[in-house]
């Protein structure tokens, strides 16, 4: 439903909301993620991708948000990861669990690119060697003044786009892609940049779409905290364990700090419009 009718100069005018979906990454949590999905999909009656504008995702948030800006309806996507994500997780060897997310997304994503999807999408990367983001988009509109050397998700399948998202190495594999213009891009999960991507999202939004802030609507779905690894005993505690949990640690507070990191800049960028509703 259109916004309340204002006047410009005399001219009146419709404010069109433009409505932001950003799914947090998570793993295996992602089932969180579409836990809320599922309501939100009850309460709109009608595909996701006929509701928002855009959708970003991170990790396992890239795979979700794919596959509803593709026009997959949340159940079927609850149908997937029951099938699909916990056989991946629970791989231990890295290289292993590497080529079972890419058969996986080979075979849900299939050949399928970023200009088959019904919304504007952005699924997040993280640049290994420049530690800089790199987001995978659907159309120029997103493209903040490229257009014309635009190609829509650098010219990668989205199968490949997620599988690099997820790569959250050192539990899975760097990711390599040669972008269209044959650039070789060393790729890892998108949460060490934005586990969080709903800044990104809205910078989208303000800069390249050139929405106004009091025109965005947003929700942002998150996994909730990240549990402690259960400790071993004494008898069971060896170097290779210890060295592993502490590397899960690690992981678990890097997302955390910038998880709350972003909510700690959406809250003083958008002050006036935290409260407002979706």
């Amino acid at each position: 439903m259109n916004e309340p009718i204002h006047t410009e100069a005399g001219i009146a005018v419709v404010n069109e909301p433009f409505r932001i979906l950003s799914l947090d990454g998570g793993g295996a949590k992602g089932f969180y993620t579409l836990g809320v999905l599922t309501e939100i999909e009850a309460i709109l009656k009608k595909p996701l991708c006929e509701h928002f504008d855009l959708i970003f995702g991170t990790s396992t948030g890239a795979i979700i948000g794919a596959l509803l800006a593709l026009g997959y309806r949340v159940g079927d996507v609850h149908a997937l990861y029951k099938t699909h994500v916990p056989a991946v997780m629970k791989i231990t060897n890295a290289h292993n669990k590497s080529k079972a997310l890419s058969r996986l997304c080979k075979s849900v994503f299939k050949e399928l690119t970023f200009s088959d999807v019904k919304t504007l999408v952005g699924i997040v990367a993280t640049r290994w060697v420049l530690e800089r983001p790199m987001i995978f988009k659907s159309s120029p509109e997103q493209a903040h003044g490229r257009t014309s050397s635009f190609v829509p998700g650098f010219g990668f399948s989205i199968a490949d786009a997620v599988v690099a998202s997820c790569s959250a190495y050192p539990f899975f594999d760097k990711v390599t892609l040669a972008t269209s213009t044959g650039v070789e891009t060393e790729l890892i999960d998108g949460g060490y940049c934005a586990n969080n991507p709903t800044l990104y999202a809205i910078a989208e939004a303000l800069r390249a779409l050139k929405r106004k802030p009091e025109d965005l609507r947003v929700i942002s779905v998150g996994v909730g905290q990240y549990p402690e690894p259960a400790h071993w005993g004494p008898k069971r505690w060896k170097t290779w364990a210890q060295k592993r949990l502490v590397s899960i640690q690690l992981l678990q507070k890097t997302l955390n700090v910038n998880t709350a990191s972003m909510e700690q800049l959406r809250s003083i960028s958008f002050r006036r419009h935290s409260n407002r509703e979706n």
